[in-house]
C-alpha cells in the first residue's frame, strides 16, 4: 500500500501555484487509468462506501445520508470493533439507508480497496497518513470522494494528492475536502467583503486554535506497535502529521483563503512543555508560527493543547483601512458602521459540504476541492518542519522535501520508523538539531 512517492523534477511554487496542479511521473499518472465518469441521475440512489469508521467517519456518513436519494453500502476499518460500532450508531441515526451486511463489511489495512469497488462515492476518514494512499485509489477506480482533511503529513503525500487530483479533473470526478467553512454563509460572505477592499489591503493575519487538547487510548497488553499507534493515531506524526496540520488547518487554510494565496516561506517555534507523558507519542504540545506571502504580508498563527491555558479558534486580519473578526464575521472600516453577518438560517457546515458535493454530483457541475485542500495541508506541515527544526522553511523545500514519514511496510507488524524507547516514551524533536527538509 505504502509504495515511494514519484520522482522526478522538483515542484516549484511557481509551476505548483499557477495552475490547478501538477503532473508527477508518467508512470504514476499512468498507473491511474480511466475506468468511468461516476455521475448518478437523480432518480438514482448514490451508493456510499465509509473508508475509516472511527468518530469523524460515522459523521461523515451521517452527513452524507442525510442527503436525499443516498445509501450506505460498504464500510471498511483496520479493526472489526471500530466498523461495528460505527455501524451500530449508523443503523439507530438512518435506519434503512444503511445496507451494509457481513459480506460488505471489510476489515484490514487493505480492505478499503474492496469497500470502494461497491460505491459511487467513498468517504475516507482513516488517519491523515493514510490518505493519500486511499485518495489515489478512489481516483484509480473512477469514485467521487469526500475527504478528511489534512489530505497528507508530508510532502511526498502532499505530491501524491496533487497526482491523483490531476488525474480525478480529468475524469471529471468531483472531491470534497473536510474544510467546511468554506461552505459556512458567514465565512462565504465575510471573505466576499474582505475581497472587494472592506478593509483595504490586508497586511497582518493572525490565526489560534488553542485548546485542551483531545483523547488518549492507552496501550494494551499484545498489541504490535503498529496497532498502538494507529490506535493512538493522534500523537504520531506520520498518522496526524501534529495538532498543527489536524485542527489548525482549518484556520491556516482561512488565512491563505483571504489572501487568495499559499506563504513563501515560515519560521516558528514550538515544544513540548506540559502535556509530555509517554501517552503524547511525539507531538508538540504548542506552535508559533510566523508565515510571509509574496506580497510580504504576514500570517501569525498559533496552536497549543495544553489544559487549563486561554483558549480560542479564531481568525483575525488587519487592514490598511480597518479590520476584521473573521471567524466572528463582524468587519470594522474607517468611516463605516460596523458590519456583522447574521445567519438566520443557522445551516450547520458539516452538512452544507455535503450538501454541495452530492448537487455537484447530481448535476454534474464541477467540484474540486482536493488542490487547495492539498495546499493548505502543506501550509500546515511547513509550518511543523518550521516548529520542528528551528529553521526558515521555504514553500519549495517543504513541497520536494523526500523526507517520508510512514513505514516503508503497511503490516501490523512492519518495522516502524518511530519507535518507543525502555521506558516507552518516544523520541521529541529537538529545534536546531532536527532535519526536517
Amino acid at each position: 500500500m505504502n509504495q515511494p512517492a514519484p520522482q522526478g523534477s522538483p515542484i516549484t511554487r511557481r509551476s505548483f501555484l499557477s495552475s490547478s496542479g501538477v503532473m508527477l511521473s508518467a508512470a504514476t499518472v499512468g498507473s491511474l487509468a480511466v475506468d468511468r465518469f461516476a455521475f448518478a441521475q437523480a432518480s438514482d440512489t448514490i451508493k456510499l462506501a465509509l473508508i475509516g469508521c472511527g468518530g469523524r467517519g460515522t459523521g461523515a456518513a451521517g452527513q452524507a445520508l442525510s442527503v436525499p436519494g443516498t445509501k450506505l453500502v460498504a464500510m471498511a476499518d483496520a479493526f472489526p470493533d471500530r466498523l461495528e460500532g460505527s455501524l451500530k450508531t449508523l443503523i439507530k441515526e438512518h435506519g434503512a439507508k444503511v445496507d451494509v451486511p457481513a459480506d460488505r463489511q471489510f476489515v484490514g489495512l487493505d480492505a478499503y480497496k474492496n469497500a470502494m469497488s461497491l460505491a459511487d462515492v467513498v468517504l475516507l476518514a482513516t488517519p491523515p497518513g493514510y490518505r493519500p494512499y486511499h485518495f489515489e485509489e478512489a481516483v484509480r477506480q473512477g469514485k467521487n470522494i469526500f475527504m478528511e482533511k489534512p489530505v497528507a503529513t508530508d510532502g511526498p503525500g502532499v505530491r501524491r494528492v496533487i497526482a491523483a487530483a490531476e488525474e480525478a479533473k480529468r475524469k471529471n470526478l468531483k472531491v470534497g475536502v473536510g474544510l467546511q467553512r468554506h461552505h459556512q454563509p458567514g465565512y462565504i460572505e465575510t471573505l466576499k467583503r474582505l475581497h472587494d477592499g472592506a478593509i483595504g489591503d490586508i497586511h497582518t493575519l493572525r490565526l489560534y486554535w488553542n485548546d485542551a487538547g483531545v483523547w488518549v487510548n492507552p496501550r494494551k497488553e499484545g498489541q504490535t506497535e503498529m496497532e498502538y499507534q494507529m490506535r493512538n493515531w493522534y500523537y504520531f506524526v506520520w498518522l496526524c502529521g501534529d495538532h498543527i496540520c489536524e485542527q489548525h488547518i482549518h484556520n491556516l487554510d482561512v488565512g491563505n483563503w483571504i489572501k487568495n494565496g499559499y506563504p513563501v516561506r515560515c519560521h516558528g517555534m514550538g515544544g513540548r512543555q506540559v502535556r509530555t507523558g509517554k501517552e503524547y507519542g511525539e507531538i508538540f504540545d504548542h506552535h508559533a508560527v510566523e508565515y510571509e506571502y509574496a506580497d510580504g504580508s504576514r500570517m501569525f498563527s498559533q496552536c497549543r493543547h495544553i489544559q487549563g491555558a486561554w483558549s480560542s479558534v479564531s481568525e483575525h486580519c488587519v487592514g490598511t483601512k480597518g479590520s476584521c473578526d473573521v471567524s466572528g464575521h463582524l468587519i470594522k472600516a474607517a468611516g463605516s458602521e460596523p458590519w456583522r453577518f447574521r445567519d438566520a438560517k443557522k445551516i450547520d457546515p458539516y452538512q452544507q459540504e455535503h450538501d454541495d458535493l452530492f448537487a455537484a454530483i447530481r448535476n454534474n457541475t464541477e467540484h474540486m476541492e482536493a488542490f487547495n485542500g492539498a495546499k493548505s495541508t502543506l501550509t500546515a506541515i511547513m509550518g511543523r518542519m518550521a516548529t520542528y527544526s528551528g529553521k526558515i522553511v521555504q514553500w519549495d523545500e517543504a513541497l520536494n522535501s523526500n523526507i517520508s514519514l510512514a513505514p516503508d511496510r503497511i503490516a501490523f507488524d512492519a518495522v516502524m520508523k518511530t519507535n518507543p524507547r525502555a521506558d516507552g516514551s518516544y523520541a521529541i524533536a529537538i529545534p536546531g538539531k532536527t532535519i526536517t527538509v
